[in-house]
C-alpha cells in the first residue's frame, strides 16, 4: 500500500521533475553544484531515486553501498530526493572530517517531516550543535558517566547480574525456552529503567515498558519513512500513522509521568530536610537507588527567553526514551556477537575464563566491577568484539555547518554525511586477518595494543562514533560489557547447542545489525571458585547496598491493566538466594 501512494505521487510529479531536468540540460545538479566538485555517485532522477531507497530494506542498502563505494570511491554521493547523502567508506577521511574538523562537521542534519510529526524535541542525540547540546551532553557525562557517579549504580547492575543469571539458568532448565538475545535485551532493559528512574521495578512494570518503547520503534522505523518524502502530502495522505504515533506517545509518557513524578517528590522530600545525603526511608531502601538520570534533569535549568525554566514533562520524557533506546539493543547486541565468539573459539572462552579465575576476590564467585579492573585479557576480548561485530554499521548522520572540503571534494552545507562503522574496523591495511576473531591483537605486541577507541589520534575502529558527536555513553557500555561477559564466563561453559554450529558472519538489521541466525548454546553451571591467593578477599564496599538480595516488604510501584500507568504496589521483589534459591520474577 505504501509503495503503491508513492509511486502514484511519483507519477503525479514526473512531468514537473522531467522539465526541470530538460531546462537543467539532462543534469540532477543546480547550478551552483555544476561549479563544485561533488562526491561521485549513481546517476538518479532527484524523486524516482529517492523512492527506490526508500523501499529496499536496511542490509539491501548496505549491500548496494558497499558495491557502490567498489565502484566510485570511498566517498559516495547518493541522491535523497533533491537532498544530497555523502557516506564516507576510508577512516582517514572520517578523522578528517569528525576529529580535525569536529566542530564544522558536528551539527545534525535538519528534516522538515520531524517537525510536522511533532518529533522535534530535543535531545542529546538530535539537538543542533550549541547550548543546549552541551548542556544536556554535559549533563549525562557529568552525573550519569562519571566514574563516580557510576559507582552509584553497582546495586541495580549487581541486581541485574542476579536476574540475568537466573534466567539463562532457568532457561537451561526449559531446554532454551526463547532466545538469548532477547534474554540480554531483558536484562539490560531493566539496568537502564533502574538507572533512568531510580526504581527497581519488577518484570511485569520492566516489560510493559520495553513494549511501549519497542512499539513506538517499530512504528517509527516502517511506517514513518513515508514522511521522509514531501513531508507536506505525506502527512495528509498518511494522517492514520500519525495518530497512532500520537497514542504510542501518549501510551509511553502515562508509564514515563508516575515514575518521573515520584523521583520529583523524593527530591523535594530532601530538600524539604536539607540534608541530600541522608539515605532514603527504610520503607524505600530495598527498591530505590540512591541517584537517577531523572534527578538529574529535574536539576537541569534551560535558558529561554532571557530566563531560566525547567525541563518540560514532554522534554524529560523525550530524554528519558532516549536513555533506554541508546543503551539496550546495543549493549545485548554486543552481548550476543561476544558469546557467540566465544563459543565458536573455546580456547579463547578458556583462557578468559582462566584470567576470571585468577582474578576474583569475592566468595561468592562473582566477578566484581574492581576485579573487572584487572583483567586485560577480557577487555581485549570486548574490544574485538566491538570492533569485528559493532552494533551499528552506521553512526547517526552529521551535517556540516558550513560548505567543506573533503578528500577533494565538496560537500555543501547541511548536507547529510555518514560514515560506514563496519568498514573502519575491518580496513586489511590497519588489521591483520581483520575478519578473524583475536583478542590477542589488542594485547602486548599485537596490532591493536593500543588503539584509541574514541579515535582521537587516528580512527582504526569507531562503535562509538568519533569527535564531538562520539557517544556519550561509552564508559558506561564498556562497563556493562566487560563486567557482564566476565560473569556470564565464571557462572557458565557456554558450549555449541549439540548438531549446531555458530554462524558468526550472517548478519540481519533490526534496530541494531544482529546474528541472522540467533545465538543457540549450552550453558554448563561451573563450580564456584574464589582465588585465596588474590590480594583482597574482602567484599567491595558498594555490596553493603545490595540489601534487595533479601526478602523485602513491597513497596508502591506497579502498573495496572488498563492505562499501563506505575501505581502502588509492584517494585521489585527478589527472594532470598538462601531460601529457594530463585528470584521472583
Amino acid at each position: 500500500m505504501e509503495l503503491t501512494w508513492l509511486l502514484l505521487l511519483a507519477t503525479l510529479l514526473l512531468s514537473t521533475t522531467l522539465l526541470v531536468f530538460l531546462f537543467h540540460g539532462g543534469s540532477s545538479a543546480t547550478g551552483g553544484e555544476k561549479r563544485r566538485r561533488l562526491p561521485p555517485g549513481p546517476a538518479t532522477v532527484p524523486v524516482l531515486g529517492n523512492l527506490l531507497w526508500a523501499t529496499n530494506s536496511g542490509m539491501d542498502i548496505m549491500r548496494a553501498v558497499r558495491r557502490l563505494h567498489a565502484r566510485h570511491g570511498p566517498m559516495l554521493g547518493l541522491r535523497m530526493g533533491s537532498r544530497l547523502e555523502v557516506i564516507v567508506a576510508d577512516r582517514r577521511l572520517a578523522h578528517a572530517a569528525l576529529v580535525e574538523s569536529g566542530a564544522a562537521m558536528a551539527d545534525r542534519p535538519e528534516f522538515a517531516s520531524r517537525a510536522l510529526l511533532g518529533l522535534d524535541t530535543a535531545t542529546i542525540s538530535n539537538s543542533s550543535y550549541g547550548p543546549l547540546w552541551r548542556l544536556f551532553r554535559r549533563n549525562f557525562v557529568a552525573e550519569v558517566a562519571n566514574p563516580a557517579r557510576l559507582r552509584q549504580f553497582a546495586p541495580a547492575r549487581a541486581a541485574v547480574l542476579e536476574e540475568l543469571t537466573d534466567k539463562l539458568r532457568r532457561r537451561q532448565e526449559d531446554a532454551g525456552a526463547g532466545t538469548i538475545l532477547e534474554t540480554f535485551q531483558y536484562a539490560m532493559f531493566f539496568l537502564l529503567v533502574a538507572m533512568c528512574f531510580g526504581e527497581l521495578l519488577d518484570e511485569r512494570a520492566v516489560r510493559d515498558i520495553a513494549a511501549a518503547q519497542r512499539d513506538l520503534l517499530l512504528h517509527s522505523s516502517k511506517k514513518l519513512r513515508v514522511f521522509a518524502f514531501l513531508p507536506a502530502i505525506t502527512t495528509r495522505l498518511f494522517a492514520g500513522r500519525m495518530k497512532a504515533m500520537i497514542a504510542m506517545r501518549q501510551r509511553l509518557k502515562g508509564m514515563f509521568m508516575p515514575l518521573i513524578d515520584a523521583r520529583r517528590a523524593r527530591k523535594n522530600l530532601v530538600d524539604d530536610h536539607g540534608d541530600a545525603t541522608a539515605p532514603p526511608p527504610p520503607a524505600a531502601s530495598a527498591t530505590t537507588l540512591p541517584h537517577s538520570y531523572v534527578d538529574t534533569l529535574l536539576n537541569l535549568r534551560i535558558n529561554d527567553n532571557g530566563g531560566e525554566r525547567a525541563l518540560t514533562d514532554d522534554e524529560m520524557v523525550a530524554l528519558c526514551s532516549e536513555f533506554l533506546n541508546g543503551g539496550t539493543d546495543t549493549t545485548s547486541t554486543a552481548l550476543e556477537w561476544i558469546m557467540a565468539e566465544l563459543v565458536k573459539n573455546p580456547t579463547i572462552q578458556d583462557k578468559l575464563h582462566g584470567e576470571i579465575k585468577g582474578a576474583i576476590t569475592s566468595n561468592s564467585g562473582k566477578v566484581s566491577e574492581e576485579d573487572v579492573q584487572k583483567m586485560p585479557y577480557l577487555k581485549a576480548v570486548v574490544m574485538e568484539g566491538l570492533r569485528r561485530h559493532p552494533p551499528g554499521h552506521f553512526v547517526l548522520p552529521h551535517a556540516p555547518a558550513e560548505d567543506m572540503e573533503l578528500g577533494g571534494y565538496t560537500i555543501p552545507k547541511g548536507t547529510l554525511v555518514n560514515f560506514t562503522v563496519a568498514d573502519m574496523g575491518m580496513d586489511g591495511a590497519a588489521w591483520d586477518r581483520p575478519r578473524e576473531f583475536l583478542p590477542e591483537r589488542f594485547m602486548a605486541g599485537g596490532d591493536g595494543e593500543g588503539v584509541d577507541i574514541t579515535g582521537t589520534r587516528e580512527i582504526r575502529m569507531m562503535p562509538f562514533g568519533a569527535g564531538r558527536r562520539i557517544c556519550p555513553g561509552l564508559g558506561v557500555a564498556t562497563l556493562h560489557l566487560e563486567y557482564f561477559v566476565a560473569n556470564m564466563v565464571a557462572a557458565f561453559e557456554w558450549r555449541a547447542a549439540e548438531g549446531e554450529a555458530v554462524d558468526v558472519d550472517g548478519e540481519k538489521l533490526e534496530f541494531t545489525v544482529v546474528m541472522e541466525k540467533p545465538l543457540r548454546a549450552r550453558l554448563l553451571p561451573r563450580a564456584v571458585t574464589v582465588n585465596r591467593w588474590a590480594p583482597s578477599c574482602a567484599r567491595p564496599a558498594w555490596l553493603g547496598y545490595v540489601v534487595w538480595l533479601h526478602p523485602r516488604p513491597k513497596t508502591d510501584i506497579q502498573f495496572q491493566s488498563s492505562s499501563k500507568a506505575p501505581v502502588a504496589g509492584a517494585r521489585k521483589e527478589l527472594s532470598s538466594r538462601h531460601g529457594n534459591g530463585k528470584m521472583m520474577s
